[in-house]
């Protein structure tokens, strides 16, 4: 593992070990900011499931209220009328078969794909390209719709997918640097509020065991559970 450079090591030097309260939190990740671009926010939870077993996976979308500050490409998968529709909503790239071609191919220009159910069984073979990029349709999450026109519109407006991963943490970016602190803070409570709302019956015990939160390149601060132990 690479040695962390100094300037993150000093920023690191500043934070406390202790938990803190959402406003102060971002506003220590800002002051302690160091790199020379607009760096992405991310909370990240630590979740008391078990993401084994299917009945305690946890999985849903959030659009933020101030968006993520990512201009965001969208691709869509459709056919006959609802190419038109994903052609007036504003996706960058739309096609049928052909585009599904493209991707297995290596085409992967894009930052969300969306498919219409009808065309599921051709996006289907196309899971190895683009399950481990996190690409890859699903109901779940919206990206499965013949309401194309809604799908990329919600995409476009900040649309963040959350998923607890095999260790049973969930990271989720709640926008940029330069938002500031209070709309960081709003974002970043609508995710948390997702989250807690998107807790699995078979969930037993503490849910949320633990969170932080970082910018792209600084270092973690602890963040207080007390917002959500009310």
């Amino acid at each position: 593992m690479a040695k962390p450079g100094k300037k993150y090591q000093a920023a690191a030097s500043k934070i406390e070990d202790r938990p803190y309260e959402l406003n102060e939190a971002l506003t220590t990740i800002k002051d302690l900011a160091f790199a020379k671009f607009d760096e992405t926010v991310e909370v990240h939870m630590r979740l008391g499931v078990d993401p084994r077993h299917a009945d305690q996976m946890v999985r849903g979308t959030i659009v933020l209220p101030h968006g993520t500050g990512r201009t965001m490409r969208v691709a869509v998968i459709a056919a006959g009328e609802k190419i038109k529709d994903a052609e007036a909503a504003g996706a960058e790239i739309v096609g049928g078969d052909d585009l599904v071609e493209r991707i297995a191919g290596g085409f992967l220009e894009f930052d969300a794909l969306v498919a219409t159910p009808d065309m599921m069984k051709g996006v289907g073979r196309l899971g190895k390209v683009l399950g481990p990029r996190g690409l890859m349709p699903n109901p779940k999450t919206g990206t499965v719709t013949f309401d194309v026109a809604k799908a990329i519109k919600e995409i476009k407006a900040g649309k963040v997918e959350y998923r607890v991963d095999k260790t049973g943490i969930i990271h989720a970016p709640v926008g940029k640097l330069s938002f500031g602190v209070e709309k960081l803070a709003e974002n970043a409570k609508a995710l948390i509020d997702a989250v807690q709302k998107a807790k699995p019956s078979a969930a037993k015990g503490k849910y949320v065991k633990a969170m932080h939160m970082a910018s792209t390149m600084g270092p973690s601060v602890t963040l207080s559970t007390s917002m959500i132990e009310k």
